[in-house]
């Protein structure tokens, strides 16, 4: 790998739309950083990518782990001196609950990892991104307001209203942040919410990523 290549942080790239877009950036010649907590399935990721002759860094690790979080920024600082692409897939799914029903442990991961971490994250790949003029990527989703999402919609939201003002500030001296809407994928989040599902006729993760890199240009 060449220090020059584009470099994108995927976090949540083990899986679903992480993981194509971390396929479909490698193969374009991006040097892929990819965050997630399963390792087995990043080696799985990894071997895909190499396969089809792109390159990764693996970072097995939880973003809610704030020292982990800050020695990979440093590193990559150090490394290639900033970011081209930060793509933030990384979520919890609490289960669905009436809102008066909510579990209090479930609704708190839900908040340190979609609001808490997020803003973390913010904090540190801000400046990483700013160093080559790069590009913030999130995802929002429909669900909030919505019968029994209480903990994932609520939380969700607030992390798109934290993106959308760290957009909304940052216009004229960037990083560029960019919210995406991807369409219903036959991923493992959506499997939990609606289990039993017709799966067929749900876009893959692939054509998703897809789309949604290609709005980027």
């Amino acid at each position: 790998m060449s220090d020059a290549s584009k470099i994108a942080l995927v976090t949540g790239a083990s899986r679903g739309l992480g993981a194509a877009l971390a396929e479909l950036l490698a193969a374009d010649g991006w040097h892929i950083l990819a965050v997630a907590r399963t390792t087995g399935a990043l080696e799985e990721l990894d071997d895909r990518i190499r396969k089809a002759g792109g390159t990764a860094t693996l970072a097995p690790m939880d973003i809610n782990q704030p020292e982990p979080m800050v020695k990979m920024a440093e590193a990559i600082a150090s490394r290639w001196g900033g970011l081209d692409l930060w793509a933030h897939t990384a979520i919890h799914a609490a289960p669905l609950s009436p809102a008066g029903h909510v579990d209090a442990k479930d609704f708190q991961k839900s908040v340190d990892l979609n609001v808490v971490a997020t803003r973390g994250l913010i904090t540190l790949f801000e400046p990483l991104l700013r160093a080559r003029k790069g590009t913030a990527l999130f995802f929002e989703d429909e669900r909030a307001g919505q019968k029994f999402f209480g903990s994932y919609g609520a939380t969700k939201a607030a992390q798109i209203a934290l993106a959308r003002s760290w957009q909304a500030e940052n216009q004229a001296i960037g990083p560029r942040v960019v919210v995406a809407r991807p369409g219903p994928m036959p991923t493992a989040t959506r499997a939990r919410f609606f289990p039993g599902e017709d799966r067929a006729p749900l876009s893959p993760c692939r054509t998703e990523a897809q789309r949604i890199l290609a709005e980027l240009v």
